[in-house]
């Protein structure tokens, strides 16, 4: 494995990635890094409002910039937003990270998301957008990804477990 982040999360919204990040970091003793929390960081205003105000190809721009300096500076946990991969130069970046996809089915991502008012890319009917964000995007990050953990039906400490045995196993492995 190369340097950069002991862990990488993706995931469509709704799967827990920065939920189980923070958690995860703290057990280890390692920093946490958000690449949505960079960008806006970064911009000074929310993703909803670089959406809105710039539209969705500057908001990917941003992104991809965030999430290729966190791979580059970050040694912690990073969770990247759910549509970085999307990006065949973020998915090249991946490549030699460890890399846990975070899966969730509809009826979890939902649930957790809520009405997704701060979620752009929800506008409309929420739960036929993220049914279809989840068919588009699961096949991009099993990809990218050197495990898979299902969340559905877990508690966050039992996500955060699982996560933190397939990176530790395959680690001393």
């Amino acid at each position: 494995m190369s340097a950069g982040p002991r862990v990488v999360l993706v995931g469509t919204m709704g799967a827990g990635k920065t939920t189980v990040g923070r958690i995860l970091a703290e057990t280890w003793g390692v920093g946490f890094r958000d690449s949505d929390q960079d960008v806006e960081a970064a911009e000074g205003r929310s993703i909803s409002d670089i959406f809105v105000d710039s539209g969705e190809a500057e908001f990917r721009a941003l992104e991809r910039a965030a999430v290729a300096s966190a791979l580059a500076e970050h040694d912690g946990v990073l969770a990247v937003g759910g549509g970085a991969v999307l990006d065949e130069s973020t998915r090249e970046l991946l490549a030699g990270h460890r890399v846990v996809f975070l899966r969730v089915g509809l009826s979890d991502a939902a649930q957790r998301v809520g009405l997704g008012v701060s979620r752009p890319l929800l506008l409309g009917n929420v739960r036929g957008r993220i049914k279809q964000l989840i068919d588009e995007r699961t096949p991009v990050y099993e990809s990218v990804a050197t495990h898979v953990v299902d969340t559905d039906g877990l508690a966050v400490g039992e996500v955060v477990e699982r996560v933190r045995a397939a990176v530790e196993d395959a680690s001393h492995g």
